[in-house]
């Protein structure tokens, strides 16, 4: 059903440089860009993109907003969420179970905004 998410960047460069790293956990590649505004990542499926606003305002992360990445195992959950750390994303509950199936590990990027990668199963 969900096509793509964009989140926000006040540095596009910086964003860009994190989510190539993080990304290719899951062997996602930019699939889709327009130079100075965004760029789009994807592996196959639903695209992840960073933007600088259409309006021209500053980026904020949405309080409630968060993006969840299904990265087929949980041993990606455990490698995406360490990645996510190493390259200054913040901590925002480590890798586990909550409830029966769904192991998940939170964190935010470098401009606040919160994702899960997930596993289910």
């Amino acid at each position: 059903m969900i096509g793509y998410v964009m989140v926000g960047t006040n540095d596009l460069d910086r964003a860009v440089a994190f989510y190539d790293e993080l990304l290719s956990v899951i062997g996602a590649k930019k699939a889709m860009s327009d130079p100075g505004r965004f760029v789009g990542w994807s592996n196959g499926g639903p695209m992840l993109a960073v933007t600088k606003p259409h309006d021209g305002n500053k980026a904020t992360f949405g309080n409630g907003t968060m993006v969840a990445l299904a990265v087929g195992s949980r041993e990606n959950v455990d490698k995406m969420h360490a990645k996510a750390l190493s390259l200054g994303g913040k901590d925002e509950g480590a890798p586990g179970l909550r409830g029966e199936t769904f192991y998940g590990g939170y964190f935010r990027d470098l401009d606040g905004n919160k994702f899960v990668a997930f596993h289910m199963g």
